[in-house]
């Protein structure tokens, strides 16, 4: 196998001990990190194409995307002051009108932005199917694939709209048993279960205000019979936990568990209003958790208690969440926005940057069922990995490179590899044209404000 060497640089692994070297080396053999260690790579190392020098670097596990939604990158900036059902419902009418070229621009916009800032891995909760729309998810699927990135997309869906008590207009919506039959069709389609895949489908009704209780329990069952993992939003308003609490006469924890919705195969977005009882029924069952620190902010929607799930033994990883309601589309900065946003609430022992580290690596490869393969700088694991630079303007005299990482500015990516291919370069993408996919994206943008509008 051909190899790539990278020496002379900080290396944060991430590992079960945390494991850092000052200055160290990675050797990546074919598609899996090969060794891990201090000092210089062995010696004697056959067939190497390229060896790297990082000095003034710092190499860490590739960052792990938990929640996105891909098609919002077209209506980025609207609805700025709205709490999060208003701006639900001043938004639906908007992407009830998504198509499948405009998804393919956006999602090639959302994994941009993701991938030039160190995402290795991306998520993407896709739930809005308009009917003649076209192949939505195929669409992304077909973005991350000439992006080069892993992927693990959700087929997201509603069935419950306004007429029935939920928040979305009916023509936003499925039937339940159309939502069912498309999402095995998707799974059959697409799923790769495999140890070095780079496409793994999920399961995703879209929120206990938006489905019904029987897609939300059909679901589960399909998802299980298929081997695969579950996604939804959970507890991330007071609003709500007043909707469930009204509707099915309990909170959305408890309900979510009585429709089968608590495990180690599922994990929930947000996460902000949540109990003693619910941290621990979480913590019980093994169900994870994708922190959006950004977007809670965005809509006013509150602080999710991290420190505590993360004591609990949670699951938690990091969500860029879709660009309606984090503009700014990185993941990279969540580390540093993570941290600040627990220490203004927890004081300053709330999170570390080490913490920060892991819940935007290990935390968030956990929590998508793939520490076993990712999220780690380790032997045998996939060659999924960043190089940032911090010997720079915004770094150089910051001594702890990783605090360096979390609490400087956003720091340039020099090379990033996906399962041992580059994909940055110097902090450009090397899979796509950068210009090209913001025109795209920003042409397709305009037409759908031009459907909207009428014209």
């Amino acid at each position: 196998m051909e190899r790539i060497v990278i020496e002379n640089c900080a290396v944060a692994t991430v590992d079960a001990q945390d494991t850092e070297y000052a200055s160290g080396h990675v050797v990546v053999a074919g598609n899996r990190i090969e060794s891990v260690g201090p000092g210089a790579a062995p010696e004697g190392l056959e067939r190497v194409v390229r060896r790297v020098d990082g000095t003034g670097h710092l190499v860490t596990p590739g960052l792990v995307n938990t929640h996105h939604h891909f098609y919002q990158w077209l209506t980025r900036g609207l609805a700025q002051q709205s709490a999060l059902f208003d701006w639900l419902v001043a938004l639906y009418p908007t992407w009830s009108r998504i198509d499948e070229r405009m998804v393919h621009a956006a999602a090639r916009a959302s994994l941009a932005m993701m991938v030039r800032g160190g995402v290795t891995t991306a998520m993407d909760h896709h739930y809005v199917f308009p009917r003649g729309a076209g192949d939505l998810l195929g669409a992304e699927i077909r973005a991350a694939r000439e992006m080069g990135v892993r992927f693990s997309p959700t087929r997201g869906s509603m069935d419950r709209g306004e007429s029935a008590g939920g928040l979305p207009p009916d023509f936003a919506v499925e039937t339940t048993e159309a939502a069912l039959i498309a999402t095995e069709e998707a799974i059959d389609t697409y799923h790769d279960p495999g140890f070095d895949s780079m496409l793994r489908i999920g399961v995703a009704p879209c929120s206990p205000f938006s489905v019904s209780t029987e897609l939300l329990r059909e679901a589960a069952e399909l998802a299980r019979r298929k081997g695969v993992r579950l996604h939804t939003h959970g507890s991330e308003t007071v609003e709500e936990e007043r909707f469930c609490k009204e509707l099915f006469g309990m909170g959305p924890t408890d309900y979510l568990a009585s429709t089968g919705w608590l495990g180690e195969d599922v994990w929930m977005a947000h996460c902000i209003h949540m109990g003693d009882a619910d941290i621990e029924a979480f913590a019980r069952t093994g169900t994870g958790v994708a922190h959006c620190p950004s977007s809670n902010a965005r809509i006013a929607a509150g602080t999710a208690p991290v420190p505590a799930l993360l004591a609990a033994g949670v699951p938690v990883g990091l969500g860029v969440d879709g660009t309606a309601s984090n503009e700014t589309g990185e993941l990279h900065t969540e580390l540093r926005n993570a941290l600040l946003v627990h220490r203004l609430a927890g004081g300053a022992d709330a999170l570390s940057v080490r913490q920060a580290l892991r819940l935007g690596t290990y935390g968030g490869a956990r929590v998508l069922g793939r520490a076993a393969e990712t999220g780690s700088l380790e032997a045998g694991k996939l060659a999924d990995l960043v190089l940032w630079k911090v010997d720079g303007l915004g770094h150089s005299s910051i001594a702890d490179p990783v605090a360096a990482l979390v609490l400087g500015a956003a720091a340039p990516v020099t090379l990033s590899l996906v399962d041992g291919r580059a994909v940055v370069e110097d902090g450009r993408l090397v899979t796509v044209d950068e210009e090209v996919v913001a025109r795209e994206a920003g042409d397709e943008a305009r037409r759908l404000a031009r459907i909207v509008a009428g014209d």
